[in-house]
């Protein structure tokens, strides 16, 4: 099938293109010289970053080293390591994110598709027709007519053969499309790596969680025991009818029987904060005694953190490097929605073969066929279109704002962490200096209540203090833990020790085999 030019077609064509870059708003110079892609080229925004840390000085605050990859082995607990190990095999929601790469891998490559002809299909049939005779439209011709067939009643129709429609992206369209794509697809990996950091981080926090409950029950048991012995007294010197003893003994069992009602709910707290770390390690709730090992009591923060500059944040934290990859995502969306404002190139055809009976189905004569180019062109839409740019155009700004907010927040909260370490250390010092002196002060209110020189009123408050004040330092304890896990949360650590960095996408359709996170998800 021979197709012959139309130059007038062709010249008329060419002799628009001046006109239809003129109404875009861009010229042919322009687009030809961005290889033929309209819309903006990306580049990623500045951001708000501090200089430098506000608590830089401290000789705690080690800026000029990187934070490291396996930070949680700063506390030097075994029984941590390896929860963070277990979870980051077992966890759900991290498999859920490794799930959310392939689909948007393929997603991604759904889209490469579209740069080859967009429709391509066989096709096939096989029709048997009967026609009404009564009908106005039945045509009265003579049998011995060659235009007989048309007046058949019963007739069979073969069929088989393909259609091919390519849309070619002379504008960027699809390429754009990929390129939005690719960046979605960088957007998911980053979703994954901050996923694996929320990981760690609440596997480490609800740890610290876990062991500062049970330093809080040990305190309470101890206590126990002290107001047990102090209960026994008050009823000896009851039993002595000695003075005041009606008062003292009721005081004393009041007392020993309120911290067993502590203790009951302590140990509520740890059961329930066990069932939290079995989910995040992806397994039903049970006992961890195995998993946990024999406590260590809580884990101690390190007297110095590496924390790098403000600056690295942009490099480090997840959540930043996603809002950036969405953005760019944005920016390619803006190519496309310019790309209706110019015609739709494209080349359409057919070929096929067609006949009354299956043996003739293959005949030269039963082929038939079509092609030709063609171009469509919302030339009356252009006030919707321009509008739909300047919609996508307002969602990239959009994002360019929650970008940088983005980056504002990650800055809050390492300071908000690093002024929480420095502080808890402090005051670590501080309830421990408390607690050796309210053990000073329970030892001798004991004493003098044994002797009788002081009335049980006086022995219950320091009992109180003493309580108090261990609790406090066991809570302080497990703050300044926790503060370091927020710290090297928000610094973005815990992604890197097993995760690879995202490579960009290439605009080929991607067919290798999933990547360790994707891989680690499944």
């Amino acid at each position: 099938m021979h197709i012959r030019p139309r130059p007038k077609l062709i010249f008329l064509a060419v002799a628009c293109l001046p006109w239809i870059g003129g109404c875009a708003g861009r010229s042919l110079q322009e687009i030809a010289g961005n290889g033929w892609r309209v819309g903006p080229n990306y580049e990623a925004p500045k951001a708000a970053v501090a200089d430098d840390w506000i608590d830089s000085e401290n000789v705690r605050v080690e800026r000029g080293q990187e934070p490291a990859g396996r930070w949680w082995e700063a506390f030097a607990d075994p029984a941590l390591s390896q929860l963070v190990d277990l979870a980051y095999g077992q966890n759900l929601t991290l498999r859920e994110s490794g799930w959310r790469i392939e689909e948007a891998r393929a997603r991604r490559d759904v889209i490469a598709g579209s740069l080859y002809p967009q429709l391509q299909e066989l096709q096939g049939d096989y029709l048997r027709t009967r026609r009404s005779t009564e009908t106005a439209l039945f045509p009265p011709i003579d049998p011995s007519s060659p235009f007989a067939n048309l007046a058949r009643t019963e007739f069979s129709n073969w069929r088989i053969g393909g259609a091919l429609a390519w849309e070619l992206d002379f504008w960027g369209r699809y390429r754009r499309a990929i390129e939005s794509a690719d960046a979605r697809l960088d957007s998911s990996f980053e979703n994954f790596n901050e996923a694996v950091v929320l990981l760690v981080a609440e596997v480490a926090s609800t740890y610290v969680e876990l062991r500062t409950v049970e330093q809080r029950l040990e305190v309470a048991r101890s206590n126990l025991i002290l107001q047990e012995e102090s209960a026994r007294v008050a009823q000896a010197r009851l039993d002595a009818r000695a003075a005041n003893s009606e008062l003292d003994t009721p005081q004393a069992k009041a007392n020993l029987y309120n911290t067993r009602g502590v203790i009951e709910a302590i140990e509520i707290q740890r059961r329930q904060v066990e069932n939290r770390l079995c989910v995040l390690l992806g397994m039903p709730p049970q006992a961890l005694a195995e998993v946990l090992q024999p406590s260590g009591g809580i884990p101690l923060a390190p007297e110095a953190v590496a924390v790098g500059v403000p600056a690295d944040l942009l490099r480090r934290r997840p959540d930043v490097r996603r809002a950036e990859r969405l953005l760019a995502a944005q920016s390619a969306q803006i190519g496309v929605a310019e790309s209706d404002l110019y015609p739709h190139l494209s080349i359409a055809g057919s070929m096929g073969w067609e006949a009354q009976r299956f043996g003739d189905l293959f005949n030269g004569s039963a082929f038939s066929g079509a092609i030709g180019p063609g171009f469509r062109w919302s030339v009356l839409n252009y006030g919707r279109l321009m509008s739909n740019v300047a919609a996508e155009d307002a969602r990239f700004q959009q994002l360019v704002a929650a970008y940088q907010q983005t980056v504002l927040r990650a800055n809050e909260e390492a300071e908000n962490a690093i002024v929480a370490y420095l502080h808890y250390l402090d005051q670590i010092k501080a309830r421990e200096e408390s607690v050796r002196q309210a053990e000073e002060a329970q030892r001798v209110a004991q004493v003098k209540y044994l002797e009788g020189e002081i009335d049980f009123n006086r022995l219950f408050t320091v009992q109180q203090l003493l309580l108090g004040q261990q609790e406090l330092l066991a809570i302080a304890r497990g703050n300044s833990a926790r503060s370091v896990v927020d710290l090297y949360r928000a610094l973005g650590g815990g992604w890197d020790w097993t995760t690879p960095i995202v490579e960009p996408a290439v605009e080929e359709p991607n067919t290798a085999p999933a990547t360790q996170p994707a891989a680690q998800g499944s």
